[in-house]
């Protein structure tokens, strides 16, 4: 019996299984190397990991509206935030203390898919949508955004806010065609989602599990690097909080991000110099070649680029063109809140294709210069500059393209750098983590 439970636990994590040993056995980095690394890692306790800026987490609780939940990551210029409780009480169990993270991004995709919901019901009638039932919205949703049952109504009920926002529009477009009240709705857009029901008393909790795209798992603050690397690499989390054993609070927050800053600020030391000196075909990078890379055309709308990254549970994807991929932008999660935003740019968020988002974005904003065009580099690029790339520039992956056409040839993420230096030790993960990560990781 106890054989049987261990098979289907680790069926249940076999995804992750299955990345990270396609990754050690596309990386060239030479074991002894390779286990000198990890053993130096479990050495090297998560205490020691610098503080998140400020020296606090921001926690915001399960109760908290979407709307106010949008003004705190805004507020304290974070992209995601730990979940906490409000029912928990004194608990002082993670499991039960901390419900997931929410991502400014997550939110946004709920919100867009909302809007979209809405706007297909709209144009799919006349401008009485208010007589369209929840039923009938919720499965024109679901058709537009290629979703089936449960995702179509995981979470907020799709369906009825599709209703709602059929009811707002209709209100306020009587004696319109439905073609223009679908596009006014774009208009409006931002408005109706924060200040209009159902949405401005939405809470975190209500989208948070539909829209978690990896386990909650925190460390304690003596567990080892290795863990937190592990946890970053194999095991796909964007982020590790840090707990104290028997404390209730998080301590520390550590991103994919910060720990390939971290890396970049090992330049001058000989085991990351030597590492950092070769050349990403030397090491065997990109581990993601171009027939794998998910990517989207120029001329495709730029609502498919939002939901393909949605499906491959991905932050990004390059924009290219034509047969050969000649890639010509990049289109991250993060950049959906322009169609919300700054509605004024796009008065039918259904409409514009990548290109025209892109182009839209570039000549109306300051601060997209990091954004557009995409950040590449070449195959005899050294991985030392492909880390200062990632780190100075504050983005999430860098793409290799050939000598001179620029066509893409793969990708090398925040993920990829780390899984470069991290290898997994024999039974680590019954030794390190226990029962309770392997509950978490198999959810």
């Amino acid at each position: 019996m106890a054989q049987a439970e261990d098979v289907k636990e680790t069926s249940n994590i076999s995804s992750f299984d299955k990345y990270f040993e396609m990754i050690q056995s596309r990386k060239k980095l030479p074991l002894a190397l390779q286990e000198t690394l990890t053993a130096a890692f479990l050495k090297i306790p998560v205490s020691s990991f610098p503080q998140v800026s400020g020296g606090k987490v921001i926690e915001i609780m399960a109760d908290t509206s979407i709307t106010d939940a949008v003004k705190i990551l805004s507020g304290y210029n974070i992209l995601s935030a730990p979940v906490k409780n409000p029912d928990a009480g004194a608990d002082t169990d993670w499991r039960h203390r901390f419900l997931g993270i929410i991502d400014y991004s997550a939110i946004i995709l709920w919100v867009l898919e909302t809007a979209e919901l809405a706007a297909v019901a709209l144009s799919a009638t006349n401008a009485t949508a208010a007589s369209v039932g929840a039923g009938a919205a919720g499965a024109l949703g679901a058709l537009a955004l290629g979703m089936t049952a449960p995702a179509a109504v995981a979470g907020l009920t799709f369906a009825a806010a599709g209703a709602a926002v059929v009811g707002v529009a209709a209100d306020t477009e009587k004696g319109k065609d439905a073609p223009t009240a679908g596009d006014k709705l774009g208009e409006d857009l931002y408005k109706v989602i924060l200040q209009e029901e159902p949405f401005k008393s939405t809470t975190v909790r209500s989208i948070l599990k539909s829209y978690r795209w990896a386990p909650f798992l925190p460390v304690a603050k003596d567990s080892s690097m290795l863990s937190v690397l592990l946890l970053l690499s194999k095991y796909k989390l964007k982020n590790v909080p840090v707990i104290e054993r028997g404390k209730p609070d998080i301590k520390n927050y550590i991103t994919q991000s910060a720990v390939v800053q971290g890396l970049e600020g090992c330049k001058g030391r000989d085991w990351f110099d030597c590492i950092a000196a070769q050349s990403i075909a030397d090491l065997g990078l990109p581990f993601i070649s171009s027939h794998e890379v998910i990517s989207i055309q120029s001329n495709e709308l730029v609502l498919e680029a939002f939901k393909r990254m949605k499906e491959n549970q991905i932050g990004g994807i390059p924009v290219v063109e034509g047969p050969k991929k000649k890639i010509v932008g990049n289109v991250s999660i993060r950049d959906i809140r322009h169609l919300l935003l700054q509605p004024e740019l796009f008065s039918n968020f259904r409409q514009p294709t990548v290109r025209d988002f892109m182009n839209t974005i570039v000549s109306t904003t300051q601060d997209f210069g990091r954004v557009f065009p995409p950040i590449t580099c070449k195959l005899d690029s050294t991985l030392g500059s492909v880390i200062q790339t990632l780190a100075s520039k504050s983005v999430h992956r860098v793409y290799v393209v050939a000598d001179k056409e620029d066509e893409l040839g793969g990708v090398i993420t925040l993920r990829d750098v780390i899984s470069c230096f991290t290898f997994e030790p024999p039974n680590h993960f019954d030794d390190h983590f226990g029962f309770s990560a392997k509950e978490m990781l198999s959810q």
